[in-house]
């Protein structure tokens, strides 16, 4: 099987250490005039929806608007729910164009989340569904105001943190999901509005 390493044809991405995780991180991989037209773009464009997820054992909303994207055949369960993809916005297709092609990914799908605000917020979690595969590469865009993302262990320890900025690229891969738990909590500063865009590849019966 070809390595992850060799895969990367992006000398934009550089490697975080994090014990049995492959996480690298580019801060300004879009430019900052090509983040703003899309962000403004996206906010247009994308179906927002408040999704309902299972918490302790009750639906609740969703502190957060999301839209799940992708190819026709892309079905994802998430908290216990299913959810049919939104076809592909004309101008989500040239990014995911560019990060299959930097990452040598062919990714069929994107989970869209905008956070309105401070109190807009995602709780710990892995990204592990079975649709995605034991070592999933998950490529993540964020578009508008910084906001801290957190990793801690599965095992257990100290967590880490990491601002990810307008315009940044965070790819997650290897063992990344099945070590490490994410999120990104709330904060009573005031901070704008953020889009995130993780772009995934669901595993389908056409891919095996």
């Amino acid at each position: 099987m070809m390595s992850i390493e060799t895969m990367y044809t992006d000398r934009s991405l550089e490697r975080l250490e994090l014990p049995g995780a492959d996480l690298r991180l580019a801060p300004g991989w879009l430019p900052a005039d090509e983040a703003d037209a899309l962000f403004a773009q996206l906010r247009q464009d994308i179906p927002w929806e408040c999704h309902r997820i299972r918490m302790f054992g009750r639906e609740v909303d969703s502190p957060r608007l999301s839209s799940w994207i992708g190819d026709p055949e892309a079905v994802y369960t998430y908290s216990r729910t299913r959810f049919v993809p939104h076809p592909w916005p004309a101008s989500l297709l040239p990014l995911r164009e560019r990060l299959s092609g930097a990452l040598g990914v062919a990714f069929n799908s994107v989970l869209a989340n905008l956070y309105r605000d401070g109190r807009d917020r995602m709780g710990w979690h892995s990204d592990d569904e079975a649709e995605l595969g034991p070592r999933p590469v998950i490529a993540s865009v964020s578009l508008g105001a910084t906001r801290r993302f957190s990793l801690k262990p599965r095992a257990g320890g100290a967590s880490r943190h990491l601002d990810l900025p307008h315009g940044s690229l965070l790819v997650m891969a290897g063992d990344t999901q099945s070590a490490w738990r994410h999120a990104l909590a709330g904060t009573a500063r005031p901070v704008g509005a953020r889009i995130n865009l993780t772009f995934r590849c669901v595993l389908t019966s056409a891919s095996g």
